[in-house]
């Protein structure tokens, strides 16, 4: 039996632990600010983004790896041991294009969309380890990922709109509006894409809507592992995790989102993700 890999990017929101215990390697996306270029959550931490966000009044370019970079990467690869990469997903970003072609040069390299992003991925990670502990080949756990991807269901609630709209995701005017009447937007990943589900008044309500998502699918959800992902979001994280512990979770997972998450977001974002089993 082959050695698989796993390997992922630093959008994928796992914690430090989680990625020791199943042996998943990360590798980082950038974030420029001008001509300085930092590598995610190593050169740089949501904390410093937000200073310097604040320092020069503009967000910073996110940057994928290019296809030379991946390609340096994969040519240290152990001929003898399989590799499978999964990161943001193809309609976020170029990376996985940029993986697929770089992958295309070698025989043990597998290129996964995810078709998500932040804990979305992470998740498909920690179902990939399972599988690949129970000893699945490499084929058989693309196969069996091919069924889980689409169930993933991933909901942010956005405390502000000020980044969507410096990102360009938001008008100034639906800026302006969003922000005099209050509105906490839902964003969903629907088809690999982000859209805006539903538009509650006020944070509060914000998080009682993913709660109530949380209800409507409760007896389809998959308990392997459920994820409340936030950017500087401590005390909303504590209130999810209280509220889906008197649901009955037990593996809930809170994990930080990455820079280049929390670039095209902004502070108090935080979301709840899960798979559904069918």
């Amino acid at each position: 039996m082959r050695k698989i890999n796993l390997i992922t990017d630093s959008t994928s929101d796992l914690s430090p632990e989680l990625l020791k215990k199943h042996n998943i390697t990360v590798w980082p996306l950038y974030v420029n600010f001008g001509e300085n270029s930092y590598r995610d959550m190593i050169d740089i931490d949501t904390d410093t983004l937000y200073q310097k966000v604040e320092e020069y009044g503009m967000l910073p370019k996110t940057a994928a790896l290019s296809p030379g970079q991946f390609y340096e990467k994969f040519e240290k690869f152990n001929p003898d041991e399989d590799y499978i990469y999964i990161g943001i997903g193809s309609k976020f970003s170029v990376n996985y294009n940029n993986a697929l072609s770089a992958a295309s040069e070698f025989d043990n390299v597998y290129v996964v969309d995810s078709q998500n992003l932040s804990s979305g991925i992470g998740l498909q990670l920690l179902k990939m380890a399972k599988l690949r502990d129970q000893g699945l080949t490499v084929q058989e756990i693309i196969e069996e990922m091919n069924k889980i991807t689409p169930n993933v269901s991933t909901r942010f609630a956005i405390n502000t709109l000020e980044y969507l709209h410096k990102g360009g995701r938001c008008s100034g005017t639906a800026r302006f509006f969003g922000t005099a009447l209050s509105i906490k937007p839902i964003i969903k990943v629907v088809d690999g894409a982000m859209i805006v589900s539903k538009k509650p008044i006020g944070f509060k309500r914000a998080l009682n809507t993913m709660l109530q998502e949380v209800d409507a699918n409760i007896d389809n959800i998959d308990r392997d592992a459920i994820m409340v992902t936030h950017s500087k979001a401590d005390d909303d994280a504590k209130y999810l995790i209280s509220e889906l512990k008197k649901r009955g979770f037990e593996n809930i997972h809170e994990t930080k989102a990455s820079c280049v998450i929390s670039t095209h977001c902004g502070p108090r974002t935080i979301g709840i993700l899960f798979i559904l089993n069918n």
